[in-house]
Protein backbone atom coordinates (compact mmCIF):
# COMPACT_ATOMS: atom_id res chain seq x y z
CA UNK A 1 0.00 0.00 0.00
CA UNK A 2 1.35 3.43 -1.00
CA UNK A 3 1.52 5.66 2.09
CA UNK A 4 3.40 8.54 0.44
CA UNK A 5 1.59 11.89 0.72
CA UNK A 6 0.39 14.24 -1.94
CA UNK A 7 2.75 17.21 -2.14
CA UNK A 8 1.81 20.85 -2.64
CA UNK A 9 4.50 23.37 -3.52
CA UNK A 10 4.17 27.15 -3.71
CA UNK A 11 6.80 29.41 -5.26
CA UNK A 12 6.30 33.05 -4.27
CA UNK A 13 8.11 35.34 -6.68
CA UNK A 14 8.19 39.05 -7.30
CA UNK A 15 5.91 38.84 -10.33
CA UNK A 16 4.11 35.49 -10.02
CA UNK A 17 2.96 32.90 -7.50
CA UNK A 18 3.00 29.31 -8.72
CA UNK A 19 1.48 26.17 -7.26
CA UNK A 20 2.14 22.54 -8.07
CA UNK A 21 0.49 19.33 -6.88
CA UNK A 22 2.34 16.02 -6.94
CA UNK A 23 0.57 12.67 -6.62
CA UNK A 24 2.04 10.16 -4.15
CA UNK A 25 3.73 8.38 -7.06
CA UNK A 26 5.40 11.62 -8.16
CA UNK A 27 3.22 12.58 -11.12
CA UNK A 28 2.34 16.26 -11.55
CA UNK A 29 -1.43 16.57 -11.19
CA UNK A 30 -1.87 20.33 -11.35
CA UNK A 31 0.06 23.54 -11.95
CA UNK A 32 -1.15 27.10 -11.88
CA UNK A 33 0.31 30.60 -11.86
CA UNK A 34 -1.21 33.87 -10.76
CA UNK A 35 0.27 37.39 -10.65
CA UNK A 36 1.83 38.45 -7.36
CA UNK A 37 -0.20 41.32 -5.89
CA UNK A 38 1.93 44.45 -5.89
CA UNK A 39 1.26 47.89 -4.45
CA UNK A 40 -1.98 48.88 -2.82
CA UNK A 41 -2.71 49.86 0.74
CA UNK A 42 -1.92 46.40 2.14
CA UNK A 43 0.45 44.61 -0.21
CA UNK A 44 1.49 42.17 2.50
CA UNK A 45 -2.09 41.16 3.25
CA UNK A 46 -2.85 40.76 -0.43
CA UNK A 47 0.17 38.47 -0.93
CA UNK A 48 -0.66 36.44 2.19
CA UNK A 49 -4.26 35.95 1.11
CA UNK A 50 -3.30 35.10 -2.48
CA UNK A 51 -0.91 32.38 -1.27
CA UNK A 52 -3.53 30.93 1.07
CA UNK A 53 -6.23 30.99 -1.60
CA UNK A 54 -3.93 29.22 -4.05
CA UNK A 55 -3.01 26.58 -1.48
CA UNK A 56 -6.65 25.97 -0.63
CA UNK A 57 -7.66 25.70 -4.28
CA UNK A 58 -4.89 23.14 -4.78
CA UNK A 59 -5.91 21.20 -1.64
CA UNK A 60 -9.41 20.93 -3.05
CA UNK A 61 -7.97 18.72 -5.80
CA UNK A 62 -6.76 16.13 -3.27
CA UNK A 63 -9.10 13.29 -2.25
CA UNK A 64 -10.82 13.86 1.08
CA UNK A 65 -8.75 12.74 4.09
CA UNK A 66 -5.69 12.00 1.95
CA UNK A 67 -2.36 12.84 3.57
CA UNK A 68 -0.56 15.81 2.05
CA UNK A 69 2.31 18.18 2.72
CA UNK A 70 2.63 21.88 1.92
CA UNK A 71 5.86 23.77 1.22
CA UNK A 72 6.36 27.43 0.35
CA UNK A 73 9.43 29.03 -1.18
CA UNK A 74 9.85 32.73 -0.43
CA UNK A 75 12.29 35.49 -1.47
CA UNK A 76 13.84 35.66 1.99
CA UNK A 77 14.35 33.56 5.13
CA UNK A 78 12.57 33.14 8.45
CA UNK A 79 14.52 34.63 11.36
CA UNK A 80 15.24 31.69 13.69
CA UNK A 81 14.43 33.59 16.89
CA UNK A 82 11.93 36.26 15.86
CA UNK A 83 10.11 34.04 13.34
CA UNK A 84 9.69 36.92 10.90
CA UNK A 85 10.87 37.25 7.32
CA UNK A 86 14.35 38.67 6.88
CA UNK A 87 16.50 39.51 3.85
CA UNK A 88 13.51 39.74 1.49
CA UNK A 89 13.74 41.78 -1.69
CA UNK A 90 9.93 41.79 -1.68
CA UNK A 91 10.11 44.40 1.02
CA UNK A 92 6.49 44.16 2.16
CA UNK A 93 7.37 40.74 3.61
CA UNK A 94 10.24 42.04 5.73
CA UNK A 95 9.76 41.73 9.50
CA UNK A 96 6.37 40.08 9.02
CA UNK A 97 5.39 36.71 10.58
CA UNK A 98 4.55 35.29 7.15
CA UNK A 99 4.85 31.61 8.05
CA UNK A 100 2.79 31.98 11.22
CA UNK A 101 0.13 33.97 9.37
CA UNK A 102 -0.14 31.36 6.60
CA UNK A 103 -0.35 28.55 9.15
CA UNK A 104 -3.03 30.37 11.14
CA UNK A 105 -5.19 30.91 8.07
CA UNK A 106 -4.78 27.31 6.90
CA UNK A 107 -5.09 25.79 10.37
CA UNK A 108 -2.00 23.59 9.90
CA UNK A 109 1.78 23.73 9.67
CA UNK A 110 3.61 24.37 6.39
CA UNK A 111 7.26 24.14 5.39
CA UNK A 112 8.81 27.43 4.36
CA UNK A 113 12.28 28.15 3.00
CA UNK A 114 14.30 30.49 0.86
CA UNK A 115 13.56 30.21 -2.85
CA UNK A 116 17.23 29.72 -3.71
CA UNK A 117 17.37 26.75 -1.33
CA UNK A 118 14.30 25.31 -3.05
CA UNK A 119 15.93 25.79 -6.46
CA UNK A 120 19.15 24.09 -5.38
CA UNK A 121 17.36 21.15 -3.78
CA UNK A 122 15.26 20.61 -6.89
CA UNK A 123 18.29 20.55 -9.18
CA UNK A 124 20.05 18.13 -6.82
CA UNK A 125 17.08 15.77 -6.52
CA UNK A 126 15.84 15.84 -10.10
CA UNK A 127 17.89 18.19 -12.24
CA UNK A 128 21.36 19.08 -13.47
CA UNK A 129 23.15 18.50 -10.14
CA UNK A 130 22.05 14.91 -9.49
CA UNK A 131 24.85 12.76 -8.12
CA UNK A 132 26.98 15.56 -6.69
CA UNK A 133 27.66 15.65 -2.95
CA UNK A 134 28.30 19.36 -2.28
CA UNK A 135 26.33 21.63 -4.59
CA UNK A 136 26.03 25.41 -4.66
CA UNK A 137 23.05 26.81 -6.54
CA UNK A 138 23.31 30.33 -7.95
CA UNK A 139 20.31 32.45 -8.88
CA UNK A 140 21.14 35.13 -11.44
CA UNK A 141 18.06 37.14 -12.36
CA UNK A 142 16.58 40.43 -11.21
CA UNK A 143 18.53 39.68 -8.02
CA UNK A 144 21.26 37.25 -6.99
CA UNK A 145 20.80 34.45 -4.50
CA UNK A 146 22.31 31.16 -3.57
CA UNK A 147 21.62 27.87 -1.85
CA UNK A 148 23.77 25.04 -0.54
CA UNK A 149 23.00 21.32 -0.53
CA UNK A 150 25.14 18.67 1.13
CA UNK A 151 24.35 14.99 0.58
CA UNK A 152 20.99 15.87 -0.95
CA UNK A 153 19.86 18.06 1.95
CA UNK A 154 19.62 21.83 2.30
CA UNK A 155 22.32 23.30 4.54
CA UNK A 156 20.89 26.44 6.13
CA UNK A 157 23.58 27.51 8.59
CA UNK A 158 23.39 28.93 12.07
CA UNK A 159 21.45 32.05 11.02
CA UNK A 160 19.61 30.35 8.13
CA UNK A 161 21.52 32.47 5.62
CA UNK A 162 23.87 29.85 4.15
CA UNK A 163 24.26 30.57 0.46
CA UNK A 164 23.48 34.31 0.52
CA UNK A 165 26.29 34.85 -1.93
CA UNK A 166 24.58 37.78 -3.64
CA UNK A 167 25.21 40.02 -0.66
CA UNK A 168 28.95 39.71 -0.36
CA UNK A 169 30.05 43.34 -0.47
CA UNK A 170 32.86 43.23 -3.05
CA UNK A 171 33.16 46.86 -4.21
CA UNK A 172 33.33 49.68 -1.62
CA UNK A 173 33.07 52.21 -4.46
CA UNK A 174 30.10 50.46 -6.00
CA UNK A 175 26.36 50.95 -6.09
CA UNK A 176 24.25 51.04 -2.96
CA UNK A 177 22.31 47.79 -2.57
CA UNK A 178 18.74 47.49 -1.27
CA UNK A 179 20.12 45.48 1.67
CA UNK A 180 21.96 48.56 2.96
CA UNK A 181 25.49 47.56 1.93
CA UNK A 182 27.52 49.00 -0.92
CA UNK A 183 28.86 47.07 -3.88
CA UNK A 184 27.15 43.73 -3.29
CA UNK A 185 27.54 40.99 -5.88
CA UNK A 186 23.84 41.51 -6.66
CA UNK A 187 24.58 45.02 -7.91
CA UNK A 188 27.21 43.56 -10.26
CA UNK A 189 25.66 40.36 -11.58
CA UNK A 190 21.89 40.79 -11.52
CA UNK A 191 20.22 41.72 -14.77
CA UNK A 192 18.95 44.95 -13.26
CA UNK A 193 22.39 45.78 -11.87
CA UNK A 194 24.06 45.33 -15.26
CA UNK A 195 21.36 47.46 -16.90
CA UNK A 196 21.92 50.23 -14.34
CA UNK A 197 25.67 50.09 -15.01
CA UNK A 198 24.99 50.65 -18.72
CA UNK A 199 22.68 53.58 -17.98
CA UNK A 200 25.15 55.23 -15.61
CA UNK A 201 27.95 55.07 -18.16
CA UNK A 202 26.09 55.72 -21.40
CA UNK A 203 22.94 57.60 -20.28
CA UNK A 204 20.63 55.15 -22.04
CA UNK A 205 18.09 52.89 -20.32
CA UNK A 206 18.08 49.43 -21.89
CA UNK A 207 17.49 45.95 -20.52
CA UNK A 208 20.10 43.31 -19.81
CA UNK A 209 18.68 41.28 -22.70
CA UNK A 210 19.24 44.19 -25.07
CA UNK A 211 22.81 44.57 -23.81
CA UNK A 212 23.47 40.92 -24.66
CA UNK A 213 21.86 41.27 -28.09
CA UNK A 214 23.88 44.38 -28.93
CA UNK A 215 27.09 42.77 -27.67
CA UNK A 216 26.57 39.81 -29.97
CA UNK A 217 26.11 42.24 -32.86
CA UNK A 218 29.45 43.87 -32.09
CA UNK A 219 28.23 47.06 -30.39
CA UNK A 220 31.23 48.48 -28.51
CA UNK A 221 29.25 50.06 -25.68
CA UNK A 222 27.28 46.91 -24.95
CA UNK A 223 30.46 44.83 -25.20
CA UNK A 224 32.19 47.09 -22.68
CA UNK A 225 29.46 46.45 -20.10
CA UNK A 226 29.03 42.78 -20.99
CA UNK A 227 32.77 42.09 -20.70
CA UNK A 228 32.76 43.71 -17.26
CA UNK A 229 29.81 41.46 -16.33
CA UNK A 230 31.73 38.35 -17.41
CA UNK A 231 34.81 39.47 -15.50
CA UNK A 232 32.75 40.13 -12.36
CA UNK A 233 31.17 36.70 -12.80
CA UNK A 234 34.62 35.11 -13.01
CA UNK A 235 35.91 36.91 -9.93
CA UNK A 236 32.85 36.22 -7.80
CA UNK A 237 32.35 32.57 -8.77
CA UNK A 238 36.08 31.95 -8.69
CA UNK A 239 36.16 33.29 -5.15
CA UNK A 240 33.24 31.09 -4.23
CA UNK A 241 35.09 28.01 -5.50
CA UNK A 242 38.21 29.01 -3.60
CA UNK A 243 36.23 29.33 -0.38
CA UNK A 244 33.82 26.39 -0.65
CA UNK A 245 35.34 24.05 -3.26
CA UNK A 246 31.95 22.54 -4.21
CA UNK A 247 31.55 19.42 -6.32
CA UNK A 248 29.32 21.36 -8.70
CA UNK A 249 27.71 24.76 -9.22
CA UNK A 250 24.31 25.00 -10.89
CA UNK A 251 22.95 28.29 -12.22
CA UNK A 252 19.31 29.33 -12.31
CA UNK A 253 17.36 32.50 -12.96
CA UNK A 254 16.84 34.37 -16.20
CA UNK A 255 20.54 35.03 -16.77
CA UNK A 256 21.29 31.29 -16.71
CA UNK A 257 20.26 31.27 -20.38
CA UNK A 258 23.28 33.43 -21.33
CA UNK A 259 25.46 30.81 -23.03
CA UNK A 260 28.62 32.90 -22.68
CA UNK A 261 28.59 32.15 -18.94
CA UNK A 262 29.51 28.53 -19.66
CA UNK A 263 32.34 29.39 -22.08
CA UNK A 264 33.96 32.80 -21.62
CA UNK A 265 32.56 33.16 -18.11
CA UNK A 266 33.85 29.74 -17.07
CA UNK A 267 37.29 30.58 -18.44
CA UNK A 268 37.39 33.61 -16.16
CA UNK A 269 36.18 31.58 -13.20
CA UNK A 270 39.16 29.30 -13.74
CA UNK A 271 41.47 32.30 -14.01
CA UNK A 272 40.43 33.75 -10.66
CA UNK A 273 39.94 30.62 -8.55
CA UNK A 274 42.80 29.68 -6.23
CA UNK A 275 43.84 26.55 -8.10
CA UNK A 276 45.82 25.89 -11.26
CA UNK A 277 43.41 23.36 -12.75
CA UNK A 278 39.84 24.09 -11.67
CA UNK A 279 37.54 21.28 -12.76
CA UNK A 280 34.37 22.33 -10.93
CA UNK A 281 31.37 21.79 -13.23
CA UNK A 282 29.40 25.00 -13.74
CA UNK A 283 26.04 23.70 -14.89
CA UNK A 284 22.99 25.22 -16.50
CA UNK A 285 19.82 24.18 -14.70
CA UNK A 286 17.60 21.49 -16.20
CA UNK A 287 14.30 22.35 -14.54
CA UNK A 288 14.08 25.96 -15.70
CA UNK A 289 11.70 28.19 -13.80
CA UNK A 290 9.97 25.07 -12.46
CA UNK A 291 12.85 24.35 -10.06
CA UNK A 292 11.60 26.68 -7.33
CA UNK A 293 8.13 25.21 -7.11
CA UNK A 294 9.46 21.63 -7.33
CA UNK A 295 11.82 22.30 -4.45
CA UNK A 296 9.06 23.94 -2.43
CA UNK A 297 7.00 20.76 -2.71
CA UNK A 298 9.92 18.73 -1.39
CA UNK A 299 10.40 20.87 1.75
CA UNK A 300 6.73 20.55 2.70
CA UNK A 301 5.33 19.30 5.95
Amino acid sequence: MNTAPYRIGIDLGGTKIETILFAPAGDVLHRERIPTPRGGADEYGAIRDAVCDLIQATRDRIPSQAAHTIGVGIPGTIHPQKQVVQNANTTSLKDRPFQADIEALLGRSVGMDNDANCFTLAEVVGGAAQGYELVFGLILGTGCGGGLCIDGKIHRGRHLIAGEWGHFAVDPEGERCWCGNTGCIETKLSGTGVARAYQRKYAEAITFEEIVTRHRRGDSRASDIFERFLDDFGRCVGGLISMLDPDAIVIGGGLSNVEELYTEGLARVRRYAFHEHVETPVLKNQLGDSAGVYGAAWIGR
